[in-house]
């Protein structure tokens, strides 16, 4: 019976020590998520959350931010077990294909001939680490459909054409991949790696990714957040 008692005890400790892991592991992003759903529902209630495209939050970093909105979502979120995010997204606070997107930083751009709402664009010079190329991924650039707001300059097919920071390359949408189930109205951004021969790597995976803190200035790594706003400084 002694026994029994003793292996109950260390079940029940195993798993409030798991469930408190989860907790805390999760309490960031859940703190972002309830942030998210309160800017959807009254952005106007929140000015002072927003960050404005084709600003730079400080003078020495590369990237321009590339869409106006609330930073939701940072790098390396976890929605769920298991889950890591692979970029930023900013909502816009509102309807689909109203808020423009421009790009962070010079580059040659890329759409996939069945790409519906991203493109990528190749910098064959990172700059902050010069002897890598690296990609930027913009995506969700579409309404529930499948109907494109990317701007008709870069049309499906389009590869390699050079685009100067700044440059509009569409509008966000809410496009999940998936038609008429949407994501909300915002842009997800994230920063690919080089497969070392010239292509970019699989932006699903995490391990392909960079954080993207060091090239808008900005705290965007989840792992170093409590939950706290990001926003430039004044």
């Amino acid at each position: 019976m002694q026994r029994r008692l003793i292996f109950v005890i260390l079940i029940a400790g195993t798993l409030l020590g798991g469930v408190y892991y989860l907790y805390q592991t999760l309490r960031p992003a859940l703190t972002r998520s309830a942030r998210v759903v309160e800017w959807i529902r009254n952005p106007q209630a929140h000015p002072d959350w927003a960050v404005r495209g084709g600003t730079r939050c400080r003078a020495d970093a590369p990237f321009i931010l590339p869409t106006d909105g609330f930073i939701g979502y940072l790098w390396d979120d976890s929605f769920k077990t298991g889950h890591r995010h692979q970029g930023i997204d900013i909502f816009g606070g509102t309807e689909v294909g109203l808020t423009p997107v421009v790009a962070a930083y010079p580059g040659y751009l890329t759409r996939l001939p069945d790409w519906k709402s991203s493109v990528i664009m190749r910098v064959p010079e990172d700059p902050l680490h010069p002897t890598r190329q690296i990609w930027l991924y913009y995506t969700h650039m579409a309404d529930p459909a499948g109907d494109s707001f990317i701007s008709p300059d870069f049309p499906p097919g389009t590869y390699e054409k050079y685009v100067e920071a700044g440059t509009r390359l569409g509008y966000q949408g809410d496009y999940s991949g998936e038609p008429y189930n949407p994501v909300g109205v915002h842009l997800h951004f994230s920063i690919v790696l080089d497969d070392e021969q010239g292509n970019f790597r699989n932006e699903l995976e995490i391990r392909n990714t960079l954080d993207p803190s060091p090239y808008f200035g900005l705290p965007l790594n989840a792992r170093q957040s409590e939950g706290q706003l990001v926003v430039c400084e004044k």
